[in-house]
């Protein structure tokens, strides 16, 4: 907007209000009475621009776009820490806070809980560092006796701060749908939200949301939701979101965000094991094994795009096609063939409660 307002045009136009009757060439008294205001009056032309650009939300950076925001109750979801499941072998006896250290050299803690037979570790350093699914872990405490240390898989995904281009996204987002008395853009946009709950985001976080009508008669709703990385909730975050929405004790009576006469049940999405084979014909020089972990990187990054989409899809599809596509693109492959999905050499499409989860991959 102050474009033009350039120290040479101000400078220019406070000129042109002297008489040409005085000396006004550079190093002239009156040249040098108008030239340093002119650069502070520049100057402030820049800065009110910066004000008008901090004003808007489609320009504003990120401190005063969450500002805004604010305004309209929303503010970026904070970085979280991960939590693993171990399987610990041997006569041990743990307390709770013993250190482990993975390959990547991330540490993680013993939190004193237990999933079945696996020990629930803690990631030490917030965000998706932490996200480590497989592995050896090496204990950095003493513990006697530990015979065995290996990740079991994530339990909670660790997350990141939410990046500004992402948050006024949702910013601008939360302007377009017309939430109202229960609907279902109310819903989602009501479960949404319960991410600014810190228990919430240190149980994995909400991702996708599904809701549907009368389920179980009249006046029931249900809703399915994955965590924030669209893998399957925790149960602890099924409890936790099943209280902010409707309270089983409470059922149906408005005690919760649902509206009263509602009676809303909160279910995880369905992860479906995904298991692969296929034959790989190799170019000279390549072994397997050399390239077997960027092939399961590959189709697990693969089958973690679709459950992202899982939310705006009626069923998600695991295709072949894209399956062999991901693996050529991988150094030292030359051909692929005889590929199946689950045993059938077919594509496989999930129901709608459904999300794909990575399982064996044997290629030979």
């Amino acid at each position: 907007m102050y474009e033009n307002m350039t120290f040479n045009n101000i400078l220019k136009r406070a000129m042109e209000k002297v008489s040409n009757d005085f000396d006004k060439r550079q190093g002239s008294i009156i040249y040098d009475a108008l030239a340093p205001i002119c650069a502070e009056l520049a100057q402030a032309y820049i800065e009110l621009d910066r004000v008008l650009k901090e004003g808007f939300a489609d320009t504003a950076s990120r401190y005063y776009l969450i500002k805004r925001a604010m305004e309209r109750g929303l503010k970026p979801f904070g970085a979280t820490y991960s939590v693993i499941l171990a399987n610990l072998e041997g006569d041990i006896k743990l307390k709770g806070g013993e250190r482990f250290s993975t390959d990547e050299e991330v540490n993680f803690y013993y939190t004193g809980e237990k999933e079945d037979e696996y020990y629930k570790l803690k990631c030490e350093q917030l965000g998706t560092i932490g996200n480590i699914s497989y592995g050896d872990l090496l204990p950095i405490d003493n513990i006697p006796n530990l015979k065995i240390a290996k990740i079991h898989k994530i339990h909670i995904s660790g997350v990141e701060e939410e990046e500004t281009e992402s948050f006024r996204k949702r910013y601008f987002e939360s302007f377009k749908s017309e939430a109202f008395g229960g609907n279902r853009a109310d819903y989602i946009e009501k479960v949404r939200l319960l991410n600014d709950n810190e228990d919430i985001m240190a149980n994995g976080g909400i991702g996708g949301i599904k809701v549907y009508r009368v389920p179980n008669g009249g006046g029931t709703v249900k809703i399915v939701i994955t965590n924030n990385t669209y893998n399957e909730p925790t149960k602890d975050l099924l409890d936790i979101v099943q209280e902010k929405i409707d309270p089983i004790e409470y059922s149906g009576e408005g005690v919760g965000i649902a509206p009263i006469g509602h009676f809303v049940t909160i279910e995880p999405v369905k992860p479906i094991k995904i298991n692969i084979d296929a034959d790989i014909e190799l170019k000279q020089g390549y072994e397997i094994d050399d390239i077997r972990l960027y092939i399961e990187e590959s189709i697990e990054n693969y089958i973690q795009e679709l459950c992202k989409t899982w939310e705006d899809d009626n069923n998600i599809t695991i295709r072949i096609s894209h399956i062999e596509s991901c693996i050529l693109k991988i150094l030292g492959i030359q051909d692929i063939r005889n590929t199946t999905i689950n045993g059938k050499a077919e594509n496989l499409t999930l129901d709608e409660y459904s999300i794909p989860l990575r399982g064996d991959i044997n290629v030979t």
